[in-house]
């Protein structure tokens, strides 16, 4: 077991995009969408949460894990193991699965064939691998016993929120270059910004600045 805790995420500095414990966007998949800053910029795009601790701390964050789950977990992955390419493959490829999905979805359009098709294979491994409590509500219940794990859960969640009623509410940013995702809960149904401390001021300021050269 690593001396690293995991339940505390870093603080973070500057701008919600420098962490990827930015957790803007109403939802666990929304939050696990947008581990990827700027992904619509590439001369800024990053992956803010790299590595099986990595994962493991941000699905704590999220509330996926407890700390102590988190940390057994992190214990069960083999010692030889790669740290990104085999820990987080699955992790990995399902955010890439879900990204153009998402994007097809704000854009009402049709969702890409090849994503989809991942996307289904997913939610069906997810529940073969899934126990189910003999209780009401019924609900799929994801182990928790290896980082693979974390993949089948947030697939559920995912089937979860795209059958929702919150479905409708789903937005992206509008700020350039952002691409993050959120659940719009106002009121006026009119959010923007996946933050409006930061693509919400930089869009202030931008106006701003053209208001005052205008003048000038």
């Amino acid at each position: 077991m690593s001396e690293q805790p995991v339940l505390r995420a870093p603080a973070a500095s500057g701008s919600p995009h420098e962490s990827g414990m930015s957790l803007v966007g109403g939802h666990p998949v929304l939050d696990f969408a947008n581990t990827i800053a700027w992904r619509l910029d590439p001369t800024r795009t990053a992956d803010r949460v790299q590595g099986a601790r990595a994962w493991a701390r941000w699905a704590v964050a999220a509330g996926l894990l407890t700390a102590d789950r988190a940390e057994a977990m992190l214990g069960a992955e083999p010692a030889d193991c790669a740290p990104t390419e085999d820990t987080t493959a699955a992790l990995i490829n399902l955010r890439a699965t879900l990204l153009p999905i998402l994007d097809a979805l704000v854009d009402d359009e049709a969702p890409p064939a090849e994503e989809w098709e991942a996307l289904r294979r997913s939610m069906v491994l997810a529940r073969e691998d899934a126990a189910l409590s003999p209780a009401f509500p019924l609900r799929w219940q994801p182990g928790t016993d290896r980082l693979g794990d974390l993949a089948h859960a947030l697939a559920l969640l995912t089937e979860d929120l795209l059958a929702g009623d919150g479905l409708g509410r789903i937005r992206r940013c509008a700020g350039p270059g952002c691409g993050w995702f959120f659940l719009d809960r106002s009121r006026s149904g009119t959010r923007r910004w996946c933050s409006s401390d930061d693509c919400g001021n930089r869009d202030r300021a931008k106006r701003h600045y053209s208001r005052t050269r205008r003048r000038g």
